[in-house]
């Protein structure tokens, strides 16, 4: 994988590349900052499902794990200026060094490269990822809508998330089946598992925003409950035995000393236990779609993906440092 994500990351490189310096400068800002490339990752392994010696990847699985990277650095860069983020992946996000009328600009071009993208691979491939900007779109107007929300409901909370994260995640691994002519059943069945790892995903993600240090995270600790972002965990804890004490605290801004107290409240609750537990069931369902493919080296590393995802909140719980 080394290899194959050496080559995205040149790609990515080439093809934000424009004829105005600075605009390159700034759609690179971000792709210069690293990043683990989940989804180009799940692209080019969902490619190689069905192969039982895999060798190099294939160029246009490699682009299309590209699309969607650009697609999720595209989001990143509005979602940003959104929230008036100050930094991501630990350095200076690109709305707070460039400007916000600059990340919005250049969050455009980053979506414009990955369509054209999706193009070439051809019409199947263009109209998923047209789709799937829409559904990032109403996944994020959900959870606009519900800010500084304390009733927000679980329900609510996963039609976002099946919207803002889990959709990427379902077409990347929907691309790499496309690109690589697998029969329908088995690109279904790598959707399937992709979906369900993506709310897996999100899940853990929300959790370590309350675990997590602000290092760990590459930004600040408890930054949701800043925005007015009631995630998984705070939404059954207002359910609790602090829900009293938690609805007091939140439904508006808050400043440094409250969002402490609030996360000393649910680093205590067992919330997180109980999110933890739905991720689990969301990393179960993603192994189990797997059963239409055959014990390929690709399909055992998707296995393993889900346990290494849920073993990120162990490692953030237990390092130095964390409060």
């Amino acid at each position: 994988m080394a290899d194959h994500l050496r080559r995205v990351e040149d790609e990515l490189r080439r093809v934000v590349q424009s004829d105005e310096p600075f605009l390159t400068e700034v759609a690179r800002h971000l792709i210069d900052a690293g990043g683990k490339r989940v989804r180009p990752a799940l692209t080019i392994t969902a490619s190689q499902a069905t192969t039982t010696e895999p060798g190099p990847a294939s160029l246009d699985a490699i682009r299309g794990g590209v699309a969607v990277e650009l697609v999720h650095q595209g989001s990143l860069y509005h979602d940003d200026v959104i929230d008036g983020a100050d930094t991501r992946r630990t350095v200076e996000s690109v709305n707070s060094r460039f400007g916000n009328l600059e990340a919005i600009l250049a969050g455009d071009y980053l979506l414009a490269r990955a369509s054209e993208i999706a193009a070439d691979l051809g019409t199947e491939v263009a109209s998923l990822l047209a789709g799937t900007i829409a559904r990032l779109c109403e996944g994020q107007v959900r959870e606009l809508g519900s800010a500084f929300d304390v009733d927000r409901t679980e329900t609510a909370y996963l039609e976002s998330i099946a919207g803002k994260t889990a959709v990427l995640l379902a077409t990347a691994a929907r691309i790499g089946g496309i690109v690589a002519g697998l029969a329908r059943n088995e690109v279904e069945a790598l959707t399937s598992f992709g979906h369900h790892y993506g709310m897996a995903f999100q899940v853990v993600d929300d959790v370590l925003d309350l675990v997590a240090t602000d290092g760990q995270l590459g930004k600040p600790a408890g930054n949701d409950l800043c925005e007015g972002v009631y995630t998984l965990p705070v939404i059954r804890a207002f359910d609790g035995s602090s829900g009293d004490e938690l609805r007091s605290l939140l439904g508006d801004t808050i400043d440094a000393t409250t969002r402490n107290r609030v996360l000393e409240i649910l680093r205590d609750d067992e919330s997180l236990a109980t999110s933890m537990a739905t991720a689990v069931e969301f990393t179960g369902a993603a192994s189990d779609a797997l059963a239409e493919l055959p014990p390929t080296p690709a399909v055992t590393t998707l296995r393993q993906t889900c346990d290494l995802l849920l073993s990120r909140v162990d490692t953030a719980s237990h390092a130095p440092g964390r409060p």
